[in-house]
């Protein structure tokens, strides 16, 4: 109890969760493989209920329709760029945050210290995004190897809702990304692309439970759509 309180203190519940699942796997294969005599100390009522993971979150997901409002109404050409970095590339706040002209091959950004652990991901930019950030990197006189967007986390916070504010929502800078991951998959795309191209993802079930739920209005205009 100790030890799992230990490896998984901060952390959110799936990660207890995960971690839990992995000792006790560790622990069933010493039974099965070494000393069939052995009690795997997980196998407590207490301890599953402690670390079970948490219902998967089902998110709300903001109309296309809204979020160009949001854009379009954003004047600052910094802000809107960044918005428009999360909304249409799919791209994480903190991804935004570290570009430098160095990550921009056209329309193709290596991202460098990422999220996944991995040394680096690859994302995509539709081509009117690209160059509105060549524009800016280039009116603005960016150096190579400079931050794109110098400015802080909370910083960047602030800006998304204030664009939020302009349509009357509360917006946080995820819901842009997620928005963007959900208008594709429900524009046609298929789910491997959404999962590995866009949101960069190590499984399609992580993808399925990112994606917003359905509304009845949506449902009924899929319906119309597939019959006419």
């Amino acid at each position: 109890m100790t030890f799992m309180s230990k490896v998984t203190d901060g952390t959110k519940q799936n990660t207890k969760n995960l971690r839990f699942t992995l000792v006790s796997a560790f622990f069933n294969f010493i039974k099965n493989s070494i000393d069939p005599e052995f009690l795997n100390p997980c196998d407590n009522p207490a301890l599953r209920k402690l670390f079970k993971a948490g219902k998967p979150t089902q998110f709300d997901i903001i109309e296309k329709d809204v979020v160009d409002e949001i854009i379009f109404r954003t004047r600052n050409p910094r802000n809107r760029l960044m918005l428009e970095l999360m909304a249409r590339s799919c791209l994480r706040v903190d991804e935004v945050l570290k570009l430098t002209p160095n990550d921009i091959f056209d329309r193709k950004l290596i991202l460098n210290d990422t999220k996944s652990g991995k040394e680096a991901e690859v994302a995509f930019l539709p081509q009117k995004v690209a160059d509105r950030v060549k524009k800016y990197i280039s009116e603005n006189g960016i150096e190579p190897g400079d931050r794109i967007f110098p400015i802080t986390y909370a910083a960047a916070r602030i800006i998304v809702k204030k664009a939020g504010d302009l349509v009357g929502i509360i917006l946080k800078p995820h819901d842009l990304r997620r928005h963007a991951a959900t208008y594709a998959s429900r524009s046609g795309t298929p789910l491997e692309i959404v999962s590995k191209i866009l949101l960069r993802h190590s499984s399609l079930a992580i993808t399925q439970r990112y994606l917003g739920k359905i509304s009845d209005a949506e449902a009924m205009r899929w319906i119309d759509k597939l019959h006419g």
